[in-house]
């Protein structure tokens, strides 16, 4: 059975929005923080590690815009890997190995964790996060937290209808003070290897 493992480039205070370009008053913010050599090797060793992405469609148009044109691992990676979107409006998706998932959220999530073996990264995806959060869907947190405050911005989290306990399974610091941490559900059983 697939695990659902949330992974967001998060600021002090929370937000969420905009840390790789895109349009937002403090675009590619995360960029101007140094994650050093082995936060980069945290990041691409999570991706590798993952057995399947799921994303919102905005997140996912940049995805399909981006990585197609690249080489390497992790390129060949995400261009070859299954890849899930949540969207109302995508109709013919054209990146390699992508399927749209309609309808209701819970049931369209739980048939791609029954089919999957191994982590299904959902990175950034704001929206999509907060709902899969909010339906209790979610069985791990990678937080890549730099040591900046916004002051303003979509943040990951908002309300949801219960609450929920996690256990701290890793925490590291990278380059300039960039704290990643790693949280699992504390009632789902413990697991041995995160995905990193």
């Amino acid at each position: 059975m697939g695990r659902i493992v949330l992974t967001e480039f998060i600021s002090l205070d929370g937000v969420v929005e905009a840390p790789g370009g895109e349009e937002f008053e403090y675009r590619d913010w995360s960029f101007e923080v140094d994650r050093g050599d082995d936060g980069e090797a945290f990041k691409e060793d999570e991706a590798l590690g993952s057995a399947a992405l799921l994303l919102g469609r905005r997140t996912y148009e940049g995805f399909a815009s981006a990585w197609p044109q690249y080489e390497g691992r992790l390129a060949d990676k995400y261009n070859s890997m299954p890849k899930y979107v949540v969207s109302r409006t995508l109709r013919d998706p054209a990146w390699n190995n992508t399927t749209v998932l309609t309808g209701d959220l819970v049931e369209a999530v739980s048939k791609v964790k029954d089919e999957i073996a191994g982590g299904i990264c959902v990175a950034g995806s704001i929206q999509l996060a907060q709902a899969l959060l909010a339906e209790d869907l979610v069985d791990e947190i990678h937080l890549m937290t730099f040591p900046v405050l916004l002051g303003r911005g979509r943040t990951l989290w908002a309300a949801t209808p219960a609450k929920t306990r996690w256990r701290l399974a890793d925490a590291r610091t990278y380059g300039d003070g960039v704290l990643v941490t790693i949280l699992e559900r504390a009632d789902h059983p413990a697991r041995s290897d995160p995905v990193r």
